[in-house]
């Protein structure tokens, strides 16, 4: 058994944790930056950096503490490297490196996706590759199929903005508050979701990806009417989210071939109607539906720990050269597609 220390910094979180490679979660200390983002409805980056420097190291000690280990027990040491918010990635990476060199341990270089998308496996053992997968976060909505770790072949991406991107800009444009996404969810329980005629980008054609700019737009074009309550809107624009999400799912487990499952991760799967939605959807297609535990989807460092200890059983380390990467895909070789901003 391995245990793993993972380490978590890429966007407005800040965690520590040791996983083992069966599946035990030993320790999960996690700093959110919240109240320091909550004046600016969104996350500064400089901001998020320095908060990133002064949480680090109290919460690994924390961590260490918690499960009762010292550093020297430790297996290696895995640090996202990417994607993310640059400031952020290099002082969760600076981190690890210098823990590795330190205590003479391998250093995991964690591409920040691959936490999301391998995190149903440390929730469920009995998920097995290949399975399909719907990544929905604030920067990424794809749809790719997992065929093993490091092995992923990406079928559909946005062409614009992600969906969660999406949710965080309606619940700014509504003075819902911040984070977004539960903002939104919170308000549409309350609205009517067909009150507000908002468009579906590309639902029913035969391009497989996503787009959510111009449901953004419609968003603040429903707002200005001042005809329809923030509660309607935000009601409206989950619902077509959901129908855009569902549509191009459904046409990817067509083209997926034989998977084990449906499988949904991301910030964005914390959104109680969208999981609900998937798991019909997988129900309607035959197929198992796997969805991390609600904590599991938002930012967080078991989930690096646990890839970190799924390319450790591979023997699957890195120099303490490796740099940090604002944009990292999954899938390199995956074609361009159309459009500017595409979160590859």
């Amino acid at each position: 058994m391995a245990i793993i220390l993972g380490l978590e910094s890429s966007c407005d979180e800040t965690a520590a944790a040791l996983v083992t490679s069966d599946r035990k979660i030993l320790a999960h200390r996690l700093a959110t930056q919240e109240n320091e983002h909550r004046p600016f409805g969104g996350v500064v980056p400089e901001i998020a950096a320095r908060a990133h420097v002064e949480a680090m190291a109290p919460l690994i000690e924390q961590a260490l503490e918690e499960a009762g280990i010292a550093l020297k027990e430790v297996d290696a040491i895995a640090a996202t490297a990417g994607p993310g918010l640059i400031g952020g990635v290099m002082v969760g990476l600076v981190t690890g490196k210098a823990l590795a060199h330190a205590a003479g341990k391998p250093l995991i270089a964690v591409n920040h996706l691959e936490g999301h998308a391998l995190s149903p496996r440390l929730a469920n053992s009995d998920l097995s590759f290949p399975y399909l997968l719907l990544l929905v976060s604030g920067g990424h909505c794809q749809l790719l199929l997992v065929e093993g770790v490091g092995q992923y072949r990406r079928l559909a991406t946005t062409i614009d903005d992600a969906a969660g991107e999406a949710f965080d800009k309606t619940a700014k444009l509504l003075r819902l508050g911040f984070p977004g996404g539960p903002a939104v969810e919170r308000a549409a329980m309350q609205g009517d979701p067909k009150a507000v005629p908002l468009p579906r980008p590309l639902v029913g054609t035969a391009e497989p990806h996503f787009s959510f700019a111009g449901l953004k737009s419609a968003v603040l074009r429903a707002r200005d009417a001042g005809v329809h309550s923030a509660e309607d809107i935000a009601a409206s624009f989950q619902q077509a989210v959901i129908d855009c999400l569902i549509d191009r799912t459904r046409r990817a487990i067509d083209r997926a071939g034989d998977v084990t499952a449906l499988v949904v991760a991301g910030g964005v799967a914390a959104n109680t109607s969208i999981r609900g939605a998937l798991e019909h959807l997988a129900a309607m297609n035959g197929l198992p539906f796997f969805a991390p535990p609600l904590w599991l989807c938002t930012d967080n460092a078991a989930m690096i720990g646990w890839a970190g200890a799924e390319r450790f059983a591979q023997g699957l380390t890195d120099p303490l050269d490796i740099v940090a990467r604002p944009r990292w895909p999954l899938d390199p070789d995956a074609e361009t597609v159309r459009g500017a901003g595409v979160k590859a």
